[in-house]
């Protein structure tokens, strides 16, 4: 914990340019991870799209 605090001046000390650096690789995972969840979706909509467009007119039909 003492360690922390001594070296936490140093970690606040980040210029600019390194802050948006670490900025921008966080935004890329973010993003990365965002693909990575949408290709199961997708994938499974295009095996089961005529039973989901056929749930869809069913579930029409019985309002």
């Amino acid at each position: 914990m003492g360690l922390v605090l001594f070296f936490s001046s140093e970690l606040q000390a980040q210029c600019a340019m390194c802050r948006e650096n670490a900025k921008g690789a966080g935004l890329d995972i973010n993003a990365g991870i965002l693909f990575l969840m949408a290709i199961p979706y997708i994938l499974l909509f295009v095996l089961f799209r005529k039973k989901i467009i056929a749930f869809i007119k069913e579930f029409r039909g019985m309002q």
